[in-house]
């Protein structure tokens, strides 16, 4: 990062850098090409009331999949329409993406994106269990990239069942760990935000990982396992 000096800059355009940060995220959502197959999803989605990725998270994880040649990756969202998309466009050609949701109308969405977005149904895996029963279930260390968005209370238990999935390398990605930032705010006890302060205390002290911490969404996690 290359800082300007205090001149370069007038004291009201550094008290200002918020409102930067802001067009600077405007402009990134803007200026990306998005698929038509991504829009529908991002509206199909909208109607079902679903939270998805912006477009800088999607984007993190296309390259997240492709940078590690990614052969099998696991979403585990009710969005999986949105963010299988971003991870089927970095996985490998032979890449299987396994899709973990309770929900039978989430995973039908999912199938209908899928399909007409043009890819093959051999590449697909859906799993309509709750994450934490199936994980289990799951070959160890045959997957590259994991994708969460789960409840803070089941967040621990979600990174203990994610790790041992992962080839050495490999990495999780957890959405809207850190609450804005508000889990500094000793203030706030309710259940929550309790467990999601303790998990983000219990994932810094994990021994042969990589933490990456990043201001996507409400604060997003990477946790990636040493080669």
């Amino acid at each position: 990062m290359f800082h300007a000096s205090p001149d370069s800059y007038g004291i009201e355009l550094r008290v200002k850098l918020g409102f930067v940060t802001a067009e600077l995220r405007a402009y990134i959502e803007n200026t990306s090409s998005s698929s038509v197959h991504l829009t529908a999803a991002r509206e199909a989605a909208a109607e079902f009331g679903l939270m998805v990725p912006d477009v800088m998270t999607g984007q993190l994880l296309t390259t997240l999949a492709a940078s590690c040649q990614a052969q099998g990756a696991i979403a585990v969202t009710p969005a999986a329409n949105v963010v299988g998309l971003y991870l089927l466009a970095g996985l490998s050609d032979s890449g299987i993406l396994t899709c973990i949701d309770p929900e039978p109308e989430h995973q039908k969405l999912s199938k209908e994106t899928f399909r007409s977005a043009g890819y093959s149904s051999s590449r697909i895996r859906f799993l309509p269990s709750r994450p934490l029963d199936v994980m289990s279930r799951l070959a160890a260390e045959s997957y590259q990239l994991i994708f969460g968005e789960v409840s803070p209370i089941d967040m621990r238990a979600f990174v203990n069942a994610a790790l041992p999935l992962l080839t050495p390398g490999g990495s999780v990605v957890l959405a809207d760990t850190l609450f804005d930032g508000t889990l500094s705010d000793t203030s706030r006890k309710d259940r929550e935000t309790i467990a999601a302060r303790e998990t983000d205390e219990y994932i810094r002290s994990l021994d042969d990982v990589h933490v990456t911490r990043l201001p996507l969404g409400a604060g997003l996690t990477i946790v990636t396992k040493e080669n």
